[in-house]
């Protein structure tokens, strides 16, 4: 049999409910790949060993009741899934990557946590991210830098780029993560992975702390479509009073059965260049999303030239909204000295803001959702480059002298993704391009609002047409 840490996340679950795999065997062997190999990655923050291993055992119990007859289990039952340290875990601390923040344990699990214990997953552990989830890159004061397995002296990009260096190392078949403006899906396209940001709404956060700006979800890290399929299903899953505008897949079904789905024929923007002033996208960038384009033409699709709307309207109000939010993290006043020059610098323009110029922000997030919705009136599908560029080296973003610099590097690095965050779109990235140096570079798929299960379907068929689990990063 293959190693434990090449087969699929759903195929690890079949094995264990079948009974030829237990949840202890799987978890022992992730974690001794942890032990040996996160030092090279910067994949995680916490390792619950004792956490992961008493789930690991009930989670074997009720795969042993359910080969009896006696309940069922779901699709990643026994499975280990981390989640990024910026969701509470009960009982385990989170550090939101900061030094300004003496974690103590959480008093209760985030939803997000509470639905991943109920379909039997595994905690093995909270990964790296940016301090206060702020900037493309993982490089904070309390742990190494998480890295693209790729090429161990670039970074893995951020927000949540620790949940994607654990993925693409092997550290754990899937991760929890979170996408701000773009935190899930840049990551993994340094990582070699899919990244799939769903609808507002379609995850419900909180109870801890919920986001005012609708900017923020939870979203799904992995190694194939079916396996980001199986981790929305998980995540997805109802929760009382929560605001989900459009709900799960039509008719009952799940993101693993449209994973299965041959999509309709589709007509597809393909926009290749942003609409941020002054910002070139590489070449390789550029290549990646002209190719994908191409393979959607092959596969029956209608592909037209597009560009996205450069108005400036979104240029104006985001860093509005990003800056008060950031001013409105809970931090210590003795304790301000400790953040990042980037955080204090957004905390600072954030308290420049009143109540009034946050509130014409938001209501020109709305408008800017209602006119994209409209210039894209005539497509089901945005292709785009997801990134403005492939990995880069650890330290390029990182600007403590200048976190001025620093902000609009990040802008210029990804200046596609934020965009879905501000409508409320779902958007995918998926590994169907690789650089001349072997570099991974993603592409961009967003679909109109509620529209999660047709990304699936498109992405699980471009999978099929043009494989790259196959492709293994030399940590492997």
């Amino acid at each position: 049999m293959s190693e434990l840490h090449e087969l699929s996340a759903v195929r690890q679950a079949e094995l264990i409910a079948a009974g030829e795999l237990t949840a202890p065997e799987l978890l022992e062997h992730y974690l001794a790949r942890v032990e040996r190999l996160d030092h090279e990655v910067g994949a995680f923050i916490t390792v619950t060993e004792d956490l992961a291993r008493a789930q690991a055992a009930e989670s074997q119990r009720r795969a042993d009741r359910a080969r009896r007859g006696e309940g069922r289990i779901g699709p990643l039952h026994g499975v280990p899934v981390p989640v990024k340290d910026s969701v509470h875990v009960a009982g385990v601390p989170t550090s939101f990557a900061s030094a300004a923040v003496i974690p103590g344990p959480a008093v209760r699990d985030d939803h997000v946590v509470g639905r991943l214990r109920r379909a039997g997953t595994v905690m093995i552990g909270k990964t790296n991210l940016s301090e206060f989830e702020l900037s493309g890159h993982c490089e904070n004061r309390i742990a190494p830098p998480a890295r693209t397995p790729w090429d161990p002296r670039r970074s893995a990009g951020g927000s949540s780029g620790g949940a994607a260096a654990a993925v693409a190392a092997g550290l754990s078949p899937l991760a929890h993560g979170s996408d701000s403006a773009g935190s899930v899906r840049g990551p993994a396209s340094a990582c070699g992975l899919v990244g799939f940001k769903p609808s507002r709404g379609l995850v419900p956060g909180g109870p801890t702390s919920y986001d005012v700006s609708g900017l923020t979800t939870s979203g799904a890290l992995a190694r194939t479509v079916a396996d980001t399929a199986a981790l929305l299903d998980v995540l997805t899953t109802d929760t009382a009073g929560a605001p989900v505008w459009r709900a799960r897949p039509e008719s009952g079904g799940t993101f693993c059965g449209h994973a299965a789905r041959v999509p309709r024929r589709l007509r597809v923007a393909l926009v290749e260049h942003a609409a941020v002033p002054g910002v070139e996208v590489d070449a390789e960038c550029r290549a990646a999303a002209a190719n994908a384009a191409a393979l959607l033409d092959r596969l029956g699709h209608r592909v037209e030239p597009a560009r996205l709307l450069a108005d400036g309207a979104l240029g104006r109000a985001f860093p509005v909204v990003w800056s008060v939010l950031t001013a409105a993290r809970s931090v210590a006043p003795e304790h301000e000295d400790e953040l990042m020059p980037l955080t204090r610098f957004l905390r600072a323009q954030g308290r420049r803001h009143d109540g009034v110029a946050f509130a014409e922000a938001l209501r020109e997030f709305r408008a800017i959702a209602t006119r994209t919705a409209a210039h894209f009136a005539a497509y089901d599908v945005v292709l785009t480059p997801t990134l403005a560029a492939p990995p880069l080296p650890v330290g390029h973003l990182r600007n403590e002298a200048d976190p001025a610099a620093e902000s609009a590097a990040t802008v210029a690095f990804s200046p596609f993704t934020c965009l879905y965050n501000v409508t409320g779109q779902p958007a995918v990235s998926l590994p169907l391009h690789w650089s001349a140096e072997g570099l991974p570079i993603g592409v961009m798929l967003a679909a109109p609002r509620g529209d999660d299960a047709l990304l699936i379907s498109l992405a699980a068929q471009l999978e099929r047409e043009q494989p790259w689990s196959g492709r293994r990063p030399g940590i492997w």
